[in-house]
């Protein structure tokens, strides 16, 4: 029963479709690492149970091999006994013919007993001869598939750590982006011509009212040119009046304008 049992879970697991295990699995590698040690214990369990059959087997082919050898030793005694007798009644002593007679018949009793026995076992040598025959394929598919197994495991494990490798490298790219040194650079810049304008704006503005104060400085010369004209229309203005107030008295007292020459 056990046997079988083994022999069952053998075939079984040699025949298993490991890709699509794989492929139904919600976690490959889990799966795979369960399988890995569930073929490691079977194979274990298989090669204990191989073994033993492959010892019963043997025990079985020995006692065999000694059931033949046992009928040709006893068909060779009876052979013997028989010619003895022969010998035994050709010199007229026929009581020791029949013994050795009867002992022939005893030896070929014996003969055939052990051809008995070794044709009895034939049957069950032969279902064992195949059996383990079957558990030798048996066993060595399940080798084979549990190295497939630990390929399968390890190729699973590399892929994932190089797209984890991937992922972090991906990460760190995106975290190079966000702090990318150029965009710093950047910034600095649009600061620096903010700057630049905040300086420029400040500079036409200063421009500006140094033109505004030249301006005025323009007006006040005007202003002060106006007034010193003003002032000297009316400086010119009082000398005339001056002037012509001294020329009507001169003329009053002329001999002319009062006639006394006449």
């Amino acid at each position: 029963m056990i046997k079988q049992s083994i022999f069952g879970r053998i075939a079984q697991l040699a025949k298993a479709n490991i890709n699509s295990m794989i492929d139904s699995a919600e976690d490959p590698q889990k799966m795979l690492d369960q399988m890995v040690r569930d073929y490691t214990n079977n194979i274990a369990e298989a090669e204990t149970a191989v073994a033993q059959t492959i010892g019963n087997l043997r025990m079985l082919q020995q006692d065999h091999q000694e059931d033949r050898e046992n009928a040709r030793d006893w068909g060779n005694k009876a052979l013997a006994a028989s010619r003895k007798a022969d010998e035994f009644r050709s010199a007229g002593k026929e009581s020791d013919a029949t013994k050795f007679d009867n002992l022939a018949k005893i030896a070929i009793q014996r003969q055939m007993q052990s051809e008995g026995e070794a044709k009895s076992v034939e049957p069950t040598i032969a279902s064992q001869e195949e059996i383990v025959e079957k558990l030798k394929s048996g066993l060595t598919a399940m080798k084979h598939k549990r190295q497939e197994l630990v390929s399968k495991r390890d190729e699973l494990v590399a892929r994932a750590k190089a797209t984890q490798a991937q992922s972090q490298v991906q990460d760190a790219l995106k975290s190079i982006d966000l702090m990318d040194p150029t965009s710093e650079v950047s910034r600095f810049e649009e600061k620096v011509r903010r700057e630049e304008a905040r300086v420029q704006g400040a500079a036409e503005l200063a421009a500006s009212s140094l033109d505004a104060q030249f301006e005025s400085l323009e007006d006040l010369g005007e202003q002060t040119e106006v007034e010193a004209r003003l002032a000297a229309l009316k400086a010119g203005s009082g000398q005339n009046a001056a002037l012509g107030s001294a020329t009507s008295g001169t003329a009053t007292h002329s001999p002319e304008a009062t006639g006394s020459g006449y």
